[in-house]
């Protein structure tokens, strides 16, 4: 597939030579629900680069409790450890939305790594835009209301997907690290102030900039910027809201 219309923004954003080291060694793939694409502290021997659906990437602590750090789609790739220089992560990936993608194999990635500067500073962009969303992750869990947090989790979402979101409350519980119930009351809250539309596992945002500005301040510039459409869409809605009023 030509890289002009490769939908993965890496990959799409590579230098032609740099895309020409990885290319050979790709291939294209299904990613189903639940597709495990890294376990914790285990070898690390493919990468991913999704083209469509999402990809938590999820921390356990003793107890078996779980909370989600950081999700991928089509604007990143995992394996943010082996661009970092290690083999493995604490941390497993999985999808929560079935799509598809490209894997590569993680010895082709090193050796296209070690053969292009160029290619691992491109790398080491994204893992620094991981990093930074992952502790802004931190950050919002750490004090924001359960319902900021599931408005910016949806907006981050929605940045990365097409239309509706298919996911259980049970599985909105573990992405942000609260109980089921929390997680109900807040999703009836967002459908009451008419912010989403919900039912059986299916999320539709009916009003973005209502959602954005509930987040206060937890769906923000780093959060947009490190998408890279996020500020477009904000710029978009505040010309529309000044219009109403």
């Amino acid at each position: 597939m030509p890289q002009s219309v490769l939908r993965n923004h890496i990959l799409k954003t590579l230098a032609p030579k740099d895309f020409a080291l990885l290319q050979p060694s790709m291939h294209r793939m299904g990613l189903a629900i639940k597709a495990r694409l890294e376990d914790p502290n285990q070898p690390i021997e493919h990468v991913y680069f999704p083209e469509m659906g999402i990809a938590s990437v999820v921390a356990t602590l003793t107890g078996a409790r779980q909370s989600e750090v950081g999700i991928i789609g089509h604007d990143g790739m995992t394996g943010v450890a082996v661009v970092l220089g290690q083999d493995r992560s604490p941390n497993e990936t999985y999808m929560q939305i079935a799509g598809n993608g490209w894997r590569l194999p993680v010895e082709n990635l090193r050796a296209a790594i070690a053969e292009s500067e160029s290619l691992h500073e491109a790398l080491l962009r994204y893992a620094h835009a991981f990093l930074v969303q992952s502790s802004r992750t931190a950050l919002v869990n750490g004090h924001s209301k359960i319902e900021e947090r599931l408005a910016r989790w949806l907006l981050m979402v929605h940045d990365r997907t097409e239309g509706k979101i298919y996911l259980t409350h049970e599985f909105l519980a573990t992405m942000l690290g609260a109980r089921r119930p929390g997680v109900t009351t807040a999703l009836q809250m967002l459908e009451y102030r008419g912010l989403i539309h919900a039912k059986r596992g299916e999320i539709a945002i009916v009003d973005r900039i209502g959602m954005i500005k509930l987040t206060r301040g937890a769906y923000g510039e780093e959060e947009q910027r490190h998408f890279g459409m996020g500020s477009e869409l904000s710029a978009i809605g505040h010309t529309l809201e000044g219009r109403r009023k």
